[in-house]
């Protein structure tokens, strides 16, 4: 098998192996980065890969993975998401994503993801055992983007957006921006590489009535002392990937095999390898599997992820009409330790 780069695909190709040379993670920040739920992949196609698809993801999933996907949206995507985080944790993610064509080269796209951990008890220091009612912590994500096609080959996009964290009276807000670029080419544009920048933002602090508290002076009088919290820094990153389409009938479309892989450079935690690979039989029919590799990942007590590694996925997509529109069904399975891994379902419409 050979491969004839131009001269474009040479050079970005040395500009990413220079770039992967010069980032490192800083494993001695690990835990110190709030917002970490930017970090968790919400939708279940994409997660299925280990989120290793920068170079090749497309529509509104790009969100998360890659912003400058976005602009493969043909008409009008519609994808909501289910996770079941941790199981025996108690906690879900819900995620719904709308992506529209604006323009012949030009998509937008807003994306929200919510992430709530159940009903919890109210306790005090005279009510340890609760009884006086129930407040429900949740972390919510609000997304805009809009992504370009500038050539047959050259993708971009942008992502803005808005964080809330909130606990009983207490929350914390920030703002965050990711940006990415495609480059595609080869005769059936199978050869993809992508770069993305994510999580871009403002520090962040808590705020709220549950850091006041009343005292008592020696004089007798009460007042009120407001406690304040130490500002944190958003999980920021750096991906650089690719991906390879193998079609096994030169004219037809009917079998492909994908292979994806991926740097992730993170700012407060290890570098991750990810690696994965997709099987697409007629558009209809996928299956994926993926891994992520992570120094002392298999440690006990030195690994700082809940995520083991492996992933694996699978979708049904069947046509609705004869102009391109469908409806598929995507699931999605990450194991973990602890906890019993984690499940993402998934529909999506194209129109």
């Amino acid at each position: 098998m050979k491969f004839n780069f131009t001269q474009k695909t040479k050079v970005l190709l040395l500009s990413l192996i220079i770039s992967g040379n010069l980032l490192a993670g800083n494993k001695d920040r690990a835990g110190q980065a709030g917002s970490t739920e930017l970090l968790i992949n919400p939708w279940a196609r994409s997660s299925g890969l280990a989120s290793s698809n920068t170079a090749s993801t497309s529509g509104i999933e790009s969100q998360f993975v890659n912003v400058a996907g976005l602009a493969f949206t043909k008409k009008t995507e519609i994808i909501f998401a289910r996770t079941n985080w941790l199981v025996g944790s108690g906690t879900n993610i819900n995620a719904i994503g709308l992506s529209q064509r604006v323009s012949s080269s030009g998509v937008l796209g807003i994306g929200f993801m919510s992430m709530g951990f159940g009903d919890i008890q109210k306790t005090t220091v005279d009510n340890p055992e609760g009884g006086i009612g129930i407040f429900t912590p949740r972390l919510l994500n609000f997304n805009v983007s809009y992504a370009k096609e500038f050539s047959n080959s050259i993708y971009g996009g942008v992502n803005f957006k808005a964080i809330n964290q909130s606990i009983a009276n207490v929350s914390a807000s920030g703002f965050a921006i990711d940006a990415g670029i495609q480059y595609v080419t080869g005769k059936r544009k199978e050869i993809k590489f992508g770069i993305a920048l994510k999580n871009v933002g403002t520090p962040m602090t808590f705020k709220g009535d549950g850091l006041s508290l009343r005292a008592q002076v020696p004089i007798g009088t009460s007042l009120t002392v407001e406690q304040r919290s130490a500002k944190f820094e958003l999980p920021s990153s750096l991906n650089i990937g690719g991906a390879y389409d193998i079609y096994f009938d030169k004219e037809k479309d009917d079998h492909r095999i994908t292979a994806t892989a991926n740097y992730l450079s993170n700012s407060f935690t290890r570098d991750i390898y990810q690696v994965g690979a997709e099987y697409a039989f007629k558009k209809m029919f996928m299956v994926r599997l993926g891994n992520n590799f992570e120094q002392k990942l298999y440690s006990s007590t030195e690994r700082t992820n809940a995520l083991t590694g492996f992933c694996a996925g699978a979708t049904v997509e069947v046509p609705l009409s004869a102009k391109g529109s469908t409806f598929g069904i995507d699931y999605s399975y990450r194991t973990t330790n602890p906890f019993g891994g984690s499940h993402s379902l998934g529909v999506r419409v194209n129109l």
